[in-house]
């Protein structure tokens, strides 16, 4: 069983990634093997590495094309790929894959350069997604569980869209994914 989810992982990162992520100039695998590089990089553990790396899973699972943002639609990837990802892993990788949106509407929030350091496909999802949160909202996600590996995932995100960049394969990660599992 955990082989075979394993195998699954690494066959949809491979097999399905190959689409454009957003507007940028790189596809979804790429973009999912540096967000984990970057956690990596930076000594998380595998709990964050493996959220980092299936953050965007959600888009991988659903079946409403490769950019929905564009017809004017939130797929509620982080929702599709946490209900996914649930069955096979602890919080420690799925909150932040869940909160990660959340993340971004609450740094939009609380710090007054970040909307403007976002990509062009940030700024229009964040639309779709409510836009930056209220203090109230703010002062609720800050405290929930995992909140803080959801800020730092989602700055991951953000610093994850660089065309041509060096990174392992997916089945460097495969082994922090297996460790992850419940």
């Amino acid at each position: 069983m955990r082989a075979a989810i394993v195998s699954e992982i690494q066959a949809l990162l491979e097999g399905k990634a190959e689409g454009r992520y957003g507007l940028t100039l790189i596809n979804q695998q790429q973009h999912a093997l540096q967000a984990a590089w970057l956690a990596e990089q930076e000594g998380h553990g595998d709990a964050l590495v493996t959220a980092s790396l299936l953050h965007d899973i959600g888009h991988l699972v659903h079946d409403l094309g490769a950019n929905p943002a564009d017809a004017g639609i939130d797929d509620r990837h982080e929702e599709v790929g946490h209900a996914w990802l649930v069955n096979h892993f602890g919080p420690a990788v799925t909150e932040p894959v869940r909160l990660h949106v959340a993340a971004k509407r609450y740094l939009c929030a609380v710090e007054p350069d970040y909307f403007a350091r976002l990509s062009p496909d940030s700024v229009k999802s964040l639309a779709l997604q409510g836009g930056p949160m209220s203090a109230e909202e703010a002062k609720a996600f800050e405290a929930l569980s995992h909140s803080a590996e959801a800020v730092q995932l989602r700055r991951y995100d953000e610093r994850a869209k660089v065309k041509g960049l060096e990174t392992p394969a997916v089945a460097h990660f495969m082994p922090a994914v297996a460790r992850s599992l419940k």
